[in-house]
């Protein structure tokens, strides 16, 4: 039976392939031509728009470029001319009147977070407020920092509202709501029993604004499933409980052992990401420091000596001024004296050659009711130069991100994320608290010059 079947398969094979073959010609004819179709259309040339800048502050020069010229093709620079003439074809975007600069980096947000002077502020927003309408006030929160000009941001911790900075930087990076490019950091790390909500009664299950981790063993697994979720950095809570002793200096209680601060940057280092510590007081931050984290958030009490191994190491510094003097008055206490430590810090640290990136910590102010920008203020009023303020928004802060390549500066290859001010930013400071412009990747956000 078997056997009649194969041979009347193969008399039909051969029988019928006067009716395949004609089709199958046909098929591959058409394929073929469809292929070949695909291969010679050509594809659209990247749509070039030309910049005329009238004074370009590039991010990398001492001194400004005036009337250049900015080629863009596509996202990126093409390139950057002092004069030069727009090619033929090119959008025109005529900023002769301004000062551009590239876009502005906040190494230090929380999206998630709508400003927490008081325990009560933030309790509220984790008690009465769902995750989903804290990730639509977050979209609403990247919209206004992209409108300031800040077009890269680090945001480090949802404070309670678990992974959704991952999908708030996801759906920017998928063109479905305007902000800025993100590196996220999840949840933080705290030991059991620290960080708020706290004080309520112990019958109920309350909300907590970090991921409890203990033990060598549970650090490493909190970090691996951060990571796992979407972190692209791994946060901690390095100390708390701030407070001045007779020595003078800014005093903390430390929070993870030192083997188990080690296990948590050791295992971010072999999976490929690194580590923000939140560290107010001089022990909070020697502690970081012997773990080997990459940047120091806060860091209000820094010494001399702690300064030093942080410049040795190349450690970066972000000092999150506004915030800080933005809090102060309403928490009292040791806040303002903690706030002017760090006024006074920052002009040793810059003799120093420590590494300082801006980050503000917006959401612990609400985002609606200051500026980020203000920090480059702040740096400028503790000792920088309005250049180097600059560079902590742009360049410097590239760096810490590992964005050098790509953001920072305005030169060849790089994204073309551009702002424009009116004013002369390195005369008053405050102009960048005032932008007009901003473009990301070659799009347009902005432009009050219309």
């Amino acid at each position: 039976m078997q056997m009649a079947r194969r041979r009347w398969c193969a008399s039909l094979a051969a029988n019928s392939s006067w009716v395949v073959a004609p089709f199958l010609v046909a098929a591959l004819s058409i394929l073929g031509t469809a292929r070949s179709f695909a291969q010679e259309k050509p594809s659209a040339p990247p749509k070039k728009i030309a910049i005329r800048a009238g004074r370009l502050i590039d991010g990398k020069s001492d001194t400004p470029i005036f009337n250049a010229l900015i080629l863009i093709e596509g996202d990126k620079i093409a390139s950057v001319t002092p004069g030069g003439t727009p090619p033929a074809g090119a959008e025109l975007i005529d900023l002769s009147r301004a000062t551009v600069l590239p876009g502005f980096a906040d190494v230090h947000t929380h999206v998630l977070l709508q400003g927490d002077i008081t325990a009560a502020d933030y309790d509220e927003q984790l008690l009465k407020q769902s995750i989903p309408y804290r990730a639509i006030l977050a979209a609403r929160n990247a919209r206004i920092a992209l409108d300031h000009g800040f077009t890269s941001i680090r945001d480090l911790e949802t404070e309670g509202a678990m992974y959704a900075d991952v999908d708030v930087k996801t759906a920017i990076a998928n063109g479905e709501v305007p902000g800025p490019r993100m590196q996220v950091s999840t949840r933080a790390l705290t030991p059991t029993g620290m960080y708020p909500l706290l004080g309520y009664s112990w019958e109920l299950k309350v909300p907590t604004g970090v991921q409890y981790a203990d033990g060598v063993d549970g650090v490493r697994k909190a970090v691996r499933e951060q990571i796992m979720y979407g972190a692209d950095w791994i946060k901690y809570y390095s100390d708390r409980r701030y407070h001045f002793e007779s020595d003078g200096v800014l005093h903390s209680m430390v929070n993870f052992t030192d083997e188990e601060a080690k296990a948590i940057v050791d295992e971010t280092h072999r999976l490929g990401k690194k580590v923000a510590a939140h560290c107010i007081g001089s022990d909070g931050i020697a502690a970081a420091l012997r773990a080997g984290v990459d940047t120091v958030e806060h860091g209000d009490g820094l010494t001399d000596a702690l300064m030093d191994e942080m410049a040795r190491k190349g450690v970066y510094w972000v000092p999150t001024i506004t915030v800080g003097a933005y809090v102060a008055p309403g928490r009292g206490g040791n806040w303002q004296k903690m706030a002017d430590l760090e006024r006074d810090n920052l002009p040793k640290a810059v003799k120093k050659g420590v590494k300082i990136a801006l980050g503000t910590d917006a959401g612990g102010f609400d985002w609606k009711g200051l500026n980020q920008a203000k920090e480059f203020e702040y740096y400028v009023q503790y000792g920088m130069s309005p250049m180097q303020a600059i560079r902590t928004g742009t360049s410097v802060a590239a760096e810490l991100l590992g964005w050098a390549d790509q953001v920072g500066t305005i030169e060849p290859g790089k994204w073309a994320d551009i702002v424009g001010v009116s004013g002369d930013p390195l005369k008053d400071i405050t102009e960048l608290q005032r932008v007009k412009f901003v473009m990301k990747a070659g799009a347009v956000y902005k432009n009050d010059w219309r």
